[in-house]
């Protein structure tokens, strides 16, 4: 797409995400974005709960595709990089994702006390180039990008705790490595920011002209 002359040099770069933590991470590294977050079917049907990686790689993708259908349908036109991502905590080869109720979290941190476990973040990017009438260009690549995580041994008092103040509630695994439930945890090999939910380092490595804003 970058070398066709009709396509603006200019590149609007959109975050298909509505989380702050994911929003953080992109302005910390200097890309400039708007935010767009489109309504996306997260279920997984039973092949794909059991493959984590590619469970992973398809949920970033069907946001991404929402994002995008609601930005063309919205009259967009000119050049723009959708980045969607979806974060999976996966312990012995099943997937951890929202806690529903606070049995489920105290289940969830009970079950990784102790443990290394791996948090898998995938993401996905589409290029899409809307010209006028049905001048529209499309394609897309994602990656996964996984971090082992492992916590230290963890009592009833501290994962009750924890539960009480609400952090679990939204996020995979029921804990946040960077907000309350970054106390369980003793060791990470691999990125930080995969384990937040967006290794922001690959993927400016991957897409460097997320950053300038230009092709």
């Amino acid at each position: 797409m970058a070398g066709s002359a009709d396509i603006p040099q200019t590149l609007e770069v959109v975050l298909a995400s509505a989380s702050p933590r994911r929003r953080q991470l992109l302005e910390e590294a200097g890309v400039a974005f708007r935010v767009h977050a489109a309504d996306a079917d997260e279920s997984l049907e039973p092949d794909l709960a059991a493959n984590p990686p590619e469970a992973a790689k398809k949920l970033a993708e069907r946001k991404a595709h929402a994002a995008v259908e609601e930005l063309l349908a919205g009259g967009f036109t000119g050049t723009m990089a959708v980045v969607a991502s979806d974060t999976m905590v996966v312990l012995d080869g099943r997937i951890f994702g929202k806690p529903r109720d606070a049995a489920d979290a105290r289940a969830m941190l009970q079950a990784l006390s102790g443990r290394t476990h791996q948090v898998m973040t995938a993401v996905s990017v589409w290029m899409v180039h809307c010209g006028e009438g049905d001048d529209v260009g499309l394609a897309y690549r994602t990656f996964l990008d996984t971090t082992a995580v492992t916590f230290r041994p963890l009592d009833d008092a501290a994962i009750d705790a924890y539960i009480a103040t609400g952090d679990p509630f939204d996020k995979a695994g029921a804990y946040g490595i960077q907000s309350g439930g970054g106390a369980f945890v003793e060791a990470i090999d691999g990125s930080l920011d995969t384990v937040i939910g967006l290794p922001v380092e690959r993927l400016l490595a991957e897409f460097p002209f997320l950053r300038d804003g230009a092709l």
